[in-house]
């Protein structure tokens, strides 16, 4: 009775492991669908990619440091040009 009672326990542990391997897999394949699906979504909507915004933000922060460089620049000019005209 006793290896009855093993083999009884063993079929069941063996058919709950079996389960929680497919709810497992299950649970995958769900992930899987819904990341698609929001990704579609999200391309129909036309939304940018986190890595495209933060390179083309990247870019707008050079631009405006470049931009402040040559102001700086022709304001210095502008002042020269401004002195020699005073001067003569």
């Amino acid at each position: 009775m006793t290896s009855g009672t093993n083999r009884i326990l063993d079929d069941l542990a063996k058919l709950m492991t079996d389960a929680a391997g497919s709810v497992q897999t299950a649970g995958k394949d769900l992930e899987t669908a819904v990341k698609a699906q929001v990704e579609r979504w999200l391309n129909s909507m036309d939304v940018v990619q986190r890595e495209e915004f933060d390179a083309v933000r990247e870019m707008a922060i050079k631009a405006r440091d470049e931009n402040d460089e040559l102001r700086a620049r022709l304001e210095a000019l502008e002042a020269k040009l401004g002195e020699k005209a005073d001067a003569e």
